[in-house]
């Protein structure tokens, strides 16, 4: 369905996130060798402190797991005049290296977490707007495409505010297939109907009726990554076999980035954890059995 080389790991995948306790964080000697094992191609970076912070120590290590740099996710507020995002995104990007990362944009609450977030009145929304051009326009200075990542617990989540984003800007996004879903849009009509202003894909699946009650509000969005609301590709609700088709036909030729977030208790026995649901997604993705 995709070829091998344009399909690369997040660490979210093996429970690696910039939520405060989260869950157990696993080493990322451990982490980069089953996405080398597993034959992925590169790695997103990860959160502040999972890779080292020097640029040119962080993409040696990729490389001794043969592993390319993708770039990274940078939560950012961009929504609060009183707040200038540029500051946080540039120590951000001090990491990143050479030129051509992605830098995927999250329009952050300022709230630990994504279990809670406010609605924006039309001031902030045009200094969210204001603020995301100006990311974007920084992070192009400095050799790298901006794309703006719709996610649960953002300021941009639901279907009325991605398209504030489409309308509002000349800002790519991030198609990320599990998060639009919960969020209430329709991924795939989102991949036919803008597929122009997608520049990164983060590939989910997703059980679609844990999303219903995290959209609901009945179930907390870190309690639904507990209880398995992401699945491995092939085994959710996600037409993932047609969003792929949507966006080659388009002429898509960025990154495909797996990524089934999850939440671990303890460090997983040698050889089995998060590996064998990426795995999945990989055969997945190759044809193989759902």
């Amino acid at each position: 369905m995709i070829a091998a080389e344009r399909v690369a790991g997040a660490p979210i995948s093996w429970g690696v996130c910039e939520v405060p306790d989260w869950g157990h964080q696993m080493a990322p000697d451990r982490v980069l060798a089953e996405m080398r094992d597993l034959g992925l191609a590169a790695a997103e970076f990860g959160p502040d402190g999972f890779l080292p912070a020097d640029p040119a120590e962080r993409a040696r290590l990729l490389a001794s797991y043969g592993l390319r740099p993708v770039g990274g996710f940078v939560p950012l507020v961009l929504h609060d005049a009183a707040r200038d995002p540029l500051p946080d995104l540039s120590r951000a990007l001090d990491g990143f290296g050479g030129p051509g990362a992605v830098v995927v944009l999250a329009a952050a609450t300022g709230l630990d977490g994504y279990d809670r977030r406010p609605d924006l009145d039309a001031g902030a929304w045009r200094t969210l707007l204001d603020n995301l051009r100006r990311a974007a326009a920084h992070a192009a200075d400095r050799g790298h495409r901006a794309v703006l990542h719709p996610h649960v617990g953002t300021v941009v989540e639901r279907g009325d505010e991605v398209d504030r984003v489409l309308d509002g800007t000349d800002v790519p996004l991030c198609l990320d297939t599990g998060h639009l879903l919960i969020g209430g849009v329709d991924p795939l009509a989102l991949a036919r109907a803008a597929a122009d202003r997608v520049a990164h894909v983060h590939l989910k699946d997703v059980d679609a009726r844990l999303a219903e009650q995290v959209r609901d509000g009945r179930l907390a969005y870190t309690e639904a990554v507990r209880q398995g609301i992401y699945r491995p590709l092939g085994r959710g609700d996600v037409d993932v076999r047609g969003i792929v088709g949507a966006l080659e036909s388009s002429g898509y030729q960025g990154w495909y980035v797996l990524e089934q977030d999850t939440v671990l208790a303890a460090e997983p026995p040698p050889g089995a954890g998060p590996r064998d649901d990426v795995a999945a997604s990989i055969s997945y993705l190759r044809g193989g059995a759902s």
